[in-house]
């Protein structure tokens, strides 16, 4: 089943130049053996896109790819070798290098490694406040040039285009079409902008909580957990919906890597991203966990921690992932959830710092059929207006006059309610500008009590862990 018609119509008239439309048959096929996340396919499948028919040109598509993501990445380097410039559309990581005083890059779905990489001053002068530490994504020219001194030879990026499609987006225009959509139609468009056909979802709550997941795109420093079994779509939302995420899968984590590298003076995963991500968390293998756990604890209490006597601040959200044991009757088989967290992340003072909790098993499993055909608006555009949100204050200001909490609440559970319940105003109502705009009965439905909810989780499990947390969550109401 696809999209109804009408929302499908609605999408392309007041979406116009942000709609595409999605036929995985047709384009999967196209992208085989590139490893391309969702907000890359879509640019590059609307600058191929007839906007009347919503038919791809193939042969275009695929002669630009070939040009510029080829699909045997070992002959990269034998051009670079021979003395050719190669031009590609690549994922690459930026290592600033004070030291040395140089601007290392390494692009790995390639094989170039940072020591081989090296960004020229003129490139770098050129992009200031471009090309900074961490993953950035564009079309980069290289060739192999010899260093001042001629004794060394390093793959040079002479030429830089940053993939950003939108420079900026209007939130203005976002809360104008959405005054032509009802809350369910847009709902769906939400669930079929993160390529997921809102038909194969069996009620509204199972795409309440798929859609949860966006909190985290949206609102800045939201400590988000997820427990859900295994197929349930999570990997794929985080690591393809947004250039402004980092995934960890699996591996060492250490404090240099998530926070700040002394030895390199180089930040962290954490502060050049809009939210971080650990995936399957049971399989991270974390390095000085005390040290981490400290660090984690500081930050999200405030966004601040300190490191080797340096102040560490970001906006960046952090995000548990892991899987948990289910009955016949797809629930927990145990309430204490967080037993399937790692030994080092039980720890209550820790985990009452998280504001959101996701109940995963309330969604469907994820399998082809779920992949959404149709209209809707492209993952580049949606991913750049969700950036754009976290940083309007309209909304925490709604919800301040909105709400009333009893005077003795806990300041982390109205926080959490706070930041959960203004990050479903953003995604489900970005048209409510003034207090007269509001719909006060969807505010509760929508926004309010499911805040109120996924806090309580947060709460109650923190309290089976040490009865000293008292789960009871303060009243609240809406003025």
């Amino acid at each position: 089943m696809n999209m109804r018609p009408e929302i499908s119509e609605k999408i392309r008239t007041y979406f116009s130049q942000m709609s595409i439309y999605k036929d995985p048959e047709k384009t999967n096929s196209i992208f085989v053996g590139r490893n391309l996340p969702a907000f890359v396919k879509d640019f590059l499948l609307k600058r191929y896109l007839n906007v009347q028919t919503g038919e791809i040109d193939t042969l275009g598509l695929t002669q630009f790819l070939d040009q510029v993501i080829p699909t045997n990445g070992g002959l990269v380097k034998d051009k670079i070798v021979s003395g050719q410039d190669v031009v590609l559309l690549a994922r690459f990581i930026i290592n600033i290098d004070l030291i040395k005083g140089q601007k290392q890059f390494a692009i790995p779905d390639y094989g170039i490694k940072l020591r081989e990489g090296i960004i020229p001053e003129f490139v770098y002068n050129k992009h200031q406040g471009e090309l900074v530490d961490g993953e950035k994504w564009g079309i980069v020219k290289l060739c192999l040039l010899p260093d001042d001194d001629g004794k060394k030879f390093h793959v040079q990026m002479v030429d830089y285009k940053p993939f950003k499609p939108y420079s900026s987006v209007d939130a203005g225009y976002l809360a104008e079409a959405r005054q032509h959509f009802s809350t369910d139609e847009w709902v769906d468009l939400l669930l079929s902008a993160m390529e997921y056909d809102p038909d194969s979802f069996a009620n509204m709550t199972q795409k309440m909580e798929f859609m949860t997941r966006l909190l985290i795109f949206a609102e800045p420093r939201l400590n988000v957990i997820e427990l859900a079994p295994k197929g349930t779509g999570k990997s794929y939302v985080f690591g393809n919906l947004s250039k402004y995420g980092w995934l960890v899968s699996g591996g060492k984590v250490t404090r240099a890597k998530l926070f700040y590298d002394k030895a390199k003076q180089q930040n962290g995963i954490i502060k050049n991203h809009d939210f971080t991500v650990f995936d399957e968390i049971q399989t991270i293998l974390f390095q000085e966990p005390a040290e981490i756990q400290a660090a984690l604890k500081s930050y999200l209490e405030s966004g601040k921690t300190t490191i080797d006597n340096n102040e560490f601040t970001s906006e960046c959200g952090l995000m548990l992932m892991g899987n948990i044991p289910l009955t016949e009757q797809h629930r927990p088989v145990s309430p204490m959830y967080f037993d399937s967290l790692p030994a080092n992340f039980r720890e209550s003072a820790l985990l009452d710092r998280f504001h959101c909790f996701i109940e995963g098993w309330l969604l469907p499993r994820i399998d082809n059929s779920m992949i959404f055909k149709g209209w809707t608006i492209n993952v580049e555009y949606f991913s750049e207006i969700l950036h754009t949100l976290r940083t309007n204050n309209t909304y925490g200001l709604l919800f301040d006059q909105l709400v009333m909490f009893e005077e003795k609440a806990d300041v982390r559970d109205s926080k959490a309610i706070k930041r959960i319940a203004t990050a479903y105003m953003k995604l489900l109502f970005p048209h409510w500008r003034n207090i007269s705009d509001v719909n006060k009965e969807e505010f509760e439905v929508y926004c309010l009590n499911p805040a109120i909810h996924r806090r309580g989780i947060i709460k109650e499990q923190c309290h089976n862990i040490d009865p000293e947390f008292k789960s009871r969550m303060p009243e609240v109401r809406v003025i």
